[in-house]
């Protein structure tokens, strides 16, 4: 709880990744292009999303080869630090 893990996915090492209902996820391309496929556990719901900002002070994610400013979509740009979360706290 309120820690993170880092694993490296790519085609060479066809490694996956599970991540249980409830936790929080996140991810980085390291490349120009990458294809990202989902497999879920329920249907999404809207309502009980949250996005926590991908550089929140408290969890200090180490995230790997960031030299410059990353490109973030809009709706992740605008996510909560990890204290003001409302699921979380």
């Amino acid at each position: 709880f309120g820690k993170w893990v880092g694993v490296e996915i790519s085609s060479e090492n066809k490694k996956q990744l599970w991540i249980p209902p409830g936790f929080a996820h996140g991810f980085l391309a390291l490349s120009e292009t990458a294809e990202f496929s989902y497999k879920t556990t329920d249907y999404w719901n809207a309502e009980a999303e949250q996005c926590i900002i991908w550089n929140d002070s408290f969890l200090k994610i180490q995230w790997p080869r960031i030299e410059v400013d990353p490109i973030v979509n809009h709706k992740d740009s605008l996510g909560m630090c990890w204290s003001e979360s409302l699921k979380f706290n």
